[in-house]
């Protein structure tokens, strides 16, 4: 069961669009320190607010939140000792054989919580009413934007302002790597826009004007609809880059005393030695090399 604190927590880094993990210990063998029930949530940097083990578990749960963040799969991790026969087989379960593991074993369910699409939209028009109603229909996150203006995380800029600031939108838009960006406009007031903005041909293939898919609207709900088609097919594309950025030194290392694999985030044990940084799966790995070396 979730605790109340890291429920707020949750609650609270939802409400800021931050995505994160939600690791609950769902069945433990003794020897371990963790039980079920105990939980915690993992953020994109690899810090972890809770508990779901020791510093050994503690290190293979992070690898493989931060794992399910990039993917947006939930995972059942397995976190089992060397020699481990007698644990429940778990088909599809991700198995992490810990050698620093006492004895017991653990599965940790793992469950990326992740900000909806958020699609911006700027103008008062008929049209961009409609997409801010049907966008939350679809799970999605609307937001009304001043002209130029962009949250960061956009998925999507639909510009229906009729004529005011679309340029700078536009431009705006582009430079921020919004994935989807639409103009509501007639062909070729949309074209003479585009011109106005001298865009590379990728740039410009990158702005969908008209807006939406043909589907022969033409009241505002029909011609939202044909929008949001268009940015359900492009958040759909298996192509489509929907990856959460975790922290810019995430990658991995082996620990030196214990041969484990870690994750070099900057919430995990380290040490720099004769100017190379060294990972440690926790404090007690990483006291016990820092006395072969004498630090």
């Amino acid at each position: 069961m979730v605790s109340n604190r890291l429920a707020a927590r949750g609650i609270e880094l939802t409400a800021r669009r931050v995505p994160f993990v939600r690791a609950t210990v769902v069945r433990a063998s003794v020897p371990t320190s963790a039980h079920p029930g105990d939980d915690a949530i993992v953020l994109p940097d690899g810090s972890i607010d809770g508990f779901v083990g020791g510093q050994c578990a503690e290190n293979s749960v992070r690898i493989a939140a931060l794992g399910a963040l990039q993917d947006r799969q939930a995972v059942l991790l397995r976190v089992l000792p060397d020699g481990t026969e007698d644990f429940p087989d778990s088909p599809g379960a991700q198995v992490v054989v810990n050698p620093c593991l006492s004895g017991g074993a653990l599965e940790i369910f793992l469950e990326p919580v992740l900000p909806p699409p958020l699609i911006e939209i700027v103008g008062r028009s008929p049209v961009a009413d409609s997409v801010a109603a049907m966008a939350a229909l679809l799970g999605y996150a609307a937001h009304r934007s001043p002209p130029g203006s962009l949250q960061n995380g956009t998925a999507a800029l639909i510009v229906a302002s009729h004529g005011q600031d679309e340029e700078a939108c536009i431009r705006a838009a582009l430079d921020a790597g919004v994935g989807y960006v639409a103009l509501l406009a007639s062909r070729k007031r949309g074209a003479a826009v585009l011109d106005s903005l001298a865009l590379g041909e990728a740039e410009r293939e990158r702005v969908s004007t008209p807006a939406g898919l043909d589907i022969g609207a033409r009241t505002a709900p029909e011609v939202a609809l044909s929008i949001l088609a268009e940015v359900v097919a492009w958040l759909r594309t298996p192509d489509t880059d929907h990856r959460v950025p975790v922290a810019d030194t995430a990658g991995t290392a082996v620990d030196p005393v214990c041969g484990m694999t870690v994750v070099t985030t900057p919430a995990a044990h380290q040490l720099v030695v004769d100017g190379e940084r060294v990972w440690f799966c926790g404090s007690q790995c990483r006291d016990r090399y820092a006395e072969t070396v004498g630090q």
